[in-house]
């Protein structure tokens, strides 16, 4: 009786451990003898290459931002050196890329005059997003240059920069006034919704577009990286039968990093769109 009552005890642990060790049978588990590693969050936070631990440290992603920055100055001076009337094929994709958003963000929200004076301003943000973005999705780059908080909250700075510069150009009295204070609400009311313009309007727009750029740009990279390190785990580290899921998840791989090359294009396109937005609602003719 002892025995048996004994065993019985035992049994839960034991059904456990099976559990566990069908579990690794059937799903590969993270180890440290040459498992599976999954992608981590300390991807973004790479070792020097160069000058570590001075104000010029220079690592991964400092320097996949600054070849963006170079193939951004390279593609437009290659594009527009020789205009011709009778574009060829490069510059016709240029212009139409400045087309876009000249037409469908800076004339269509902000009209032909204000338009005209912030399109150098949207078109900057529009293709140093999507530039960067795109890193993200080139060989032996691997990590858009907006994963990290620096650009997407300097670019997030500048358009509010922008959006307070243009609704103090306009209305350089009643701009703050009218923004905090609208018009037709009664005094009392004033009490809660000053507070909320004042955080919907001058805290949570910056913090936003920072964060919806970055955290996009961020999710993409990660499973990516999960996609095809599983796919180097089924096929060269397993092999065997494994092989079918390396084959699954590669195509995996294929099909979100054409949705990543989508995704960088949208996000560039949302922001520069929004910054557009915001400059918009600071020259309507209320304030």
């Amino acid at each position: 009786m002892f025995v048996v009552a004994r065993a019985e005890l035992h049994a839960p642990k034991q059904e456990i451990a099976l559990l566990a060790n069908a579990l690794n049978l059937l799903v590969p588990m993270s180890t440290d003898d040459g498992g599976f590693h999954g992608p981590s969050i300390e991807e973004f936070f790479p070792g020097a290459l160069l000058f570590g631990g001075t104000p010029f440290e220079i690592n991964r992603i400092t320097l996949v931002r600054i070849v963006a920055v170079v193939a951004l100055l390279l593609v437009f001076w290659l594009g527009t050196r020789r205009m011709r009337m009778v574009p060829g094929r490069f510059q016709s994709l240029v212009e139409m890329g400045l087309d876009l958003v000249r037409v469908n963000i800076a004339d269509d929200l902000l009209g032909k005059k204000d338009g005209k004076r912030f399109l150098p301003l949207l078109t900057t943000i529009f293709f140093m997003v999507l530039f960067m973005n795109l890193t993200g999705v080139i060989p032996f780059l691997n990590i858009a240059g907006t994963s990290v908080i620096g650009v997407p909250l300097v670019l997030a700075i500048v358009a509010y920069a922008a959006f307070i510069y243009a609704g103090v150009k306009k209305s350089p009295k009643n701009f703050f006034k009218n923004s905090l204070f609208p018009s037709g609400v009664p005094w009392p009311v004033y009490i809660i919704v000053t507070p909320i313009e004042l955080i919907s309007t001058f805290i949570i727009r910056p913090i936003t577009l920072t964060l919806r750029l970055m955290m996009n740009m961020i999710v993409g990279h990660l499973l990516l990286v999960l996609f095809f390190a599983a796919t180097s785990f089924f096929v060269v580290q397993l092999g065997g039968w494994w092989s079918l899921l390396g084959v699954g998840t590669l195509a995996f791989g294929l099909v979100f990093t054409l949705f990543e090359i989508l995704v960088a294009v949208l996000q560039a396109y949302v922001f520069a769109l929004l910054t557009a937005v915001y400059i918009q609602l600071a020259v309507a003719e209320e304030h």
